[in-house]
């Protein structure tokens, strides 16, 4: 489970990437060199864990950006399956989103999990909490020799309507 974090306060901004797989932190360390963005603190940790410690610390974020794995073991053995736990871990981190948060997006490269899922999920987890608009949509590559789109999962995002 990998993801990120931006924080502005007091003037200052933070940026965070968190994620369980070295490679993918490698990756974005590079990136982030490449870029000159100096002010980026690296974690590799269990997102889920993470946001649990987060609740307990009372830490609030204005955005949340999630890209978990279709399928995934933690260290201890723990099992990843988007189907059966990408929803609750959805309610867990609407427990660190801000009083007046701005967006909350799902990436899914999982083929099975739907935009209507994702919308769904999104809905049912904010609408009672937040005033927002929740859109999904397909995933796709473009695919040169035929002028079609290869399907490779959903994207879904919810946004704050501005007052």
């Amino acid at each position: 489970e990998g993801g990120t974090h931006h924080m502005d306060g007091d003037g200052k901004n933070e940026y965070g990437y968190y994620d369980t797989w070295d490679e993918a932190w490698e990756a974005c360390k590079k990136m982030m060199k490449e870029k000159d963005y100096d002010a980026v603190r690296y974690l590799v940790d269990d997102c889920q864990k993470f946001v649990e410690r987060e609740i307990r610390r009372g830490n609030k974020y204005d955005a949340i950006i999630m890209d978990p794995p279709s399928y995934g073991r933690g260290p201890k053995g723990e099992i990843w399956k988007i189907e059966e736990s990408i929803f609750p871990f959805i309610e867990l981190t609407t427990q660190v989103l801000s009083d007046n948060p701005l967006f909350f997006l799902i990436n899914s490269y999982t083929t099975g999990l739907q935009p209507a899922v994702l919308s769904y999920m999104i809905h049912t987890a904010l609408d009672d909490k937040f005033d927002g608009v929740v859109e999904a949509d397909e995933i796709g590559l473009p695919v040169s020799s035929n002028g079609l789109v290869l399907p490779c999962g959903a994207s879904g995002r919810w946004t704050a309507v501005k007052k």
